[in-house]
């Protein structure tokens, strides 16, 4: 039996984790939950899972629905990533935010099932120091990462040619360039083979996604920037690819259903049945892959000139982006935007080189995150 808590309870992979934990009782039992605002759907979840330790940014609320479920504790989230009641730390929240609970679940001594783009992105070197440090398994959720840990067991790691990260291209992936200016937030969020929340299904559609996927996979698998590469993969079934030094290729495929990589973060290193999870019918599928176009997606380009400076610049890339998609989201900048907003503040920037310390990192996101607001498009 693993005791989990659950850091996003109420966001997509959130909820998608507690419909594995549902389908697995006699295995998972859910002991702590957080959420940043959604106090009435994190209430009921405590409620159903009986889970005694909850955390929620609107503590006063929080306490009133507590006094009336018979929660015993509310705590912080590094309390609750760290609270020895807890096995494995599920981080599922968005944003700088699920780094200080990361950290603390690592010093700690517990594994951490990562769903949070930006833990890595932004300090990865810190991240993966600690865990080594501690003998701490980064245990990766987004399907990307976990088909390549599948495809990499049992494999030496010199053996490693190329990291093959699939794209499906996001919502505007035929739309023709010209036009990407005048998308709406409406349109943007209509992915067409995922089904995700805001913040990843627009950074789907302009591939910051797969920049921030291309620097994590360089810190949970030790390979150069060189080495990890992106293709488009319409369909979403071949997850991502590891190719070997002897020309052989790996790849995992699946349904697009995040719920395949979220039980397998929670299982491992078992697999485990479950009946209501999609199978992948082989006579029916068609596989198709294609180069990036990269000048539709200058994002893409971005995240690796950030991963090449290094230090402080990937966490100013993660933050500036993270503000720039909110503006989208609130109409008050272009999608075309997203992309100036992250350059200006990579250009701005004075970083840190070559590694940060933990209070440098949260300086430069502080700092990113002022600089994305103030950003005017007559620059």
């Amino acid at each position: 039996m693993k005791r989990l808590a659950v850091l996003g309870s109420t966001g997509s992979i959130g909820r998608q984790t507690l419909e594995v934990a549902r389908v697995h009782p006699d295995k998972l039992t859910v002991v702590a939950l957080a959420a940043a605002r959604s106090v009435g759907m994190l209430a009921e979840q405590a409620q159903e899972f009986g889970a005694g330790l909850v955390a929620c940014e609107d503590a006063q609320a929080l306490r009133e629905r507590a006094a009336l479920m018979g929660t015993r504790q509310i705590a912080t989230l590094e309390e609750i990533a760290a609270h020895p009641e807890v096995d494995l730390v599920v981080v599922a929240t968005s944003g700088l935010a699920g780094l200080p609970p990361t950290l603390a679940a690592i010093r700690a001594g517990k594994n951490v099932a990562l769903a949070n783009k930006e833990v890595l992105v932004a300090a990865g070197a810190v991240v993966t120091l600690e865990a080594a440090r501690h003998d701490v398994q980064i245990l990766p959720i987004d399907s990307e990462h976990s088909a390549l840990w599948q495809c990499l067991h049992g494999e030496p790691r010199g053996s490693i040619r190329r990291l093959i990260l699939t794209a499906s291209g996001g919502a505007f992936r035929d739309l023709p360039p010209e036009r990407l200016h005048g998308v709406t937030p409406e349109e943007a969020l209509k992915h067409p083979t995922w089904s995700m929340g805001p913040k990843v299904t627009v950074d789907s559609a302009t591939l910051m996604n797969k920049g921030m996927e291309v620097i994590e996979a360089q810190w949970l698998f030790g390979v150069t920037l060189e080495q990890v590469e992106v293709v488009q993969h319409r369909e979403s079934i071949v997850h991502s690819l590891v190719e070997f030094t002897d020309g052989s290729l790996k790849a995992q495929l699946g349904p697009p259903d995040m719920r395949l990589p979220i039980q397998y973060a929670l299982s491992y290193p078992e697999r485990w049945e479950n009946e209501q999870l999609p199978r992948l019918d082989l006579p029916s599928t068609r596989l198709h892959f294609g180069e990036v176009e990269l000048e539709r997606y200058p994002c893409l380009r971005l995240a690796r000139e950030a991963a090449r400076a290094g230090g402080t610049y990937p966490a100013v890339l993660s933050a500036a982006d993270e503000i720039a998609v909110e503006r989208f989201l609130a109409h008050e900048i272009r999608l075309t935007d997203i992309a100036r907003v992250i350059d200006d503040a990579l250009g701005a920037h004075e970083g840190i080189t070559p590694t940060p310390a933990f209070d440098d990192i949260m300086t430069a996101d502080g700092w990113a995150r002022r600089h994305a607001r103030a950003w005017r498009r007559d620059k």
